[in-house]
C-alpha cells in the first residue's frame, strides 16, 4: 500500500512525510509513504495527502502550476475514490473558494468557503497560533478514540466556513467556532497540523492509514 504525500511547493513535507511514516512503522505492514509531484505515482498512489502552508491563492496557484497534478489528484479521489487527508491549506482547498486577499475557485469538493478568523474577543490574536482543543461534531473513523477535548496544533488566520454542517466533523473555539476538520465520502481534512500534534496527530494519521471508505 501507497500514501503519496504530494508535493506542490507548499507544506511541511519533511515533518508530515516523518509523522505519516512513524505511524506506518507503528501498524506494520507494508504501507509505504512517498512525497511526490509525479502525476503517475499519485494517481498509482492507495491514499492521498495534500498538506499546504501559506496563503490560499500561493497553494492553489502552486498545485495547478504542476503539469497534470491537479488531475491526476482528481482521478485518484474523486474518479477512483482513494481516500485523502487534506492538511491546513491543503484542506482549505478542498472548498469551492477562497477569500484570503482575493477571490480564487477552490477544488470544490466541500461546499463552503475560506474566510478571515473574526474573533468576538479582540484580545484574541491573529493568527490562531498553538494548542487548542477540539470538539468533536460528529463521529469519523479517522476520529476514533480521539478524545472529546484533545488538544491540536493550530497555526492559521483562515478557516473554512462550511455550506452543509454534515460535513464539519471538528470544531475549535477561540472566541468563535473555528472549523477544524471535515469530512465526506472518501474525503477527511484538518485545519490542524496532525504532524504537529503528538500523540493525538499520530492517532488521527494511524486511523487514516487504516480507513477503507
Amino acid at each position: 500500500m501507497l500514501t503519496a504525500i504530494i508535493d506542490y511547493g507548499s507544506g511541511n513535507l519533511r515533518s508530515a512525510a516523518k509523522a505519516f511514516e512513524r505511524a506506518a512503522g507503528e501498524l506494520g505492514g507494508d504501507e509505504k509513504v512517498t512525497v511526490t509531484s509525479d502525476p503517475d505515482e499519485a494517481i498509482a498512489a492507495d491514499r492521498i495527502v495534500l498538506p499546504g502552508q501559506g496563503a490560499f491563492a500561493e497553494c492553489r496557484r502552486g498545485l495547478a502550476a504542476v503539469p497534470g497534478l491537479e488531475e491526476a489528484i482528481g482521478e485518484a479521489v474523486i474518479a477512483r475514490g482513494r481516500p485523502f487527508f487534506g492538511i491546513c491549506v491543503g484542506m482549505q482547498l478542498m472548498a469551492d473558494r477562497g477569500r484570503e486577499f482575493e477571490v480564487i475557485e477552490g477544488l470544490g469538493w466541500v461546499g463552503g468557503e475560506v474566510v478571515a478568523i473574526e474573533p468576538a474577543d479582540p484580545s484574541f490574536k491573529i493568527p490562531h497560533m498553538g494548542w487548542n482543543q477540539i470538539t468533536l461534531e460528529r463521529s469519523h473513523p479517522v476520529f476514533d478514540g480521539i478524545a472529546e477535548g484533545a488538544h491540536t496544533y493550530f497555526v492559521h488566520s483562515f478557516h473554512l466556513a462550511v455550506a452543509d454542517r454534515a460535513n464539519l466533523i471538528a470544531t475549535a473555539d477561540y472566541a468563535q467556532a473555528l472549523t477544524a476538520a471535515v469530512g465526506r465520502d472518501n474525503m477527511v481534512g484538518t485545519q490542524f497540523h496532525p504532524e504537529k500534534s503528538q500523540v493525538t496527530g499520530l492517532r488521527l494519521i494511524a486511523n487514516f492509514l487504516r480507513w477503507r471508505p
